[in-house]
């Protein structure tokens, strides 16, 4: 095998690969998107579960009208119970930024605070709703 053929096929080779991790790291992205962002709707959970009851245990006109207030008070609990934790855990966040921001100096409280806009930021940007006092916990 001569020197030029050699080197062709190791370039072929080493083009394969990174067209590879290429592929696999935009299909890879893509599906991370769908799965994190899109995919995720928390409000549709009724209407998932009625759909996936329905496909797989083949329910009649009758068990899915027995069955929907079930699912419709089910989904209500769990998107009460969603918004509960949610404004629990933004509670637990600010008392910690609050008690490390006593820890701090002026200048890095000014970053903390650049950290938050940063996360605020980046919820909007992916569509995810922010937490207002009325989606606290009521104590």
């Amino acid at each position: 095998m001569n020197s030029a053929l050699k080197w062709k096929l190791i370039a072929g080779f080493i083009l394969a690969f990174v067209a590879g991790g290429i592929t696999g790291a935009a299909v890879g992205g893509m599906h991370a998107r769908h799965v994190f962002f899109e995919f995720h709707h928390p409000e549709l959970i009724g209407v998932r579960m009625m759909e996936q009851f329905r496909s797989e245990l083949n329910l009649t006109p009758e068990q899915v009208a027995k069955i929907s207030p079930i699912i419709d008070k089910t989904a209500a609990e769990l998107q009460k119970v969603r918004r509960d934790t949610g404004g629990r855990v933004r509670e637990i966040w600010m008392e910690a930024h609050q008690q490390i921001a006593g820890n701090l100096t002026d200048e890095q409280r000014q970053k903390l605070l650049q950290m938050k806009e940063h996360h605020h930021q980046w919820r909007h940007r992916h569509g995810l709703p922010e937490f207002s006092p009325e989606m606290s916990p009521t104590r």
